[in-house]
């Protein structure tokens, strides 16, 4: 409960527009970068490019979505697969650093340009996406 009421504090403190702003910067980052940095590999963008219809989430589309995801985990970047095509990143802004997008597209780019997603572990589905 004590955590519960320590996060409702946090929340009363915190101008909500402030975070959707930011939010709204972290997933125009990471959709850049990752535009600059793995074009010509098969990701599409699968969110809306209207940042006012976005979520605070950027999805891309890819053939091995699931094999890329996992292989991600594997170096540090946490996203979710969900079938049968979509990488989905969520993006929390109140503790999502800007230099956190730059570092998960390069790591996005290197698990493309290596093909590490191809890899048969990374192929085995588990209970969790």
């Amino acid at each position: 409960m004590a955590a519960l009421e320590a996060a409702i504090d946090l929340w009363l403190t915190i101008d909500i527009a402030l975070v959707r702003s930011k939010s709204l910067v972290l997933a125009d980052l990471l959709i850049d970068q990752v535009r600059r940095q793995s074009e010509g590999f098969g990701l599409e963008l699968a969110s809306p490019e209207d940042p006012a219809t976005r979520g605070s989430q950027v999805s891309f589309r890819h053939p091995n979505a699931y094999g890329i995801v996992r292989a991600l985990a594997e170096v540090g970047v946490v996203g979710d697969h969900r079938p049968p095509d979509i990488a989905r990143f969520g993006l929390t802004p109140l503790y999502t650093r800007y230099v956190d997008m730059w570092d998960a597209a390069e790591k996005l780019s290197e698990v493309l340009r290596q093909r590490t997603y191809l890899a048969p572990r990374f192929a085995v589905k588990s209970g969790v996406p």
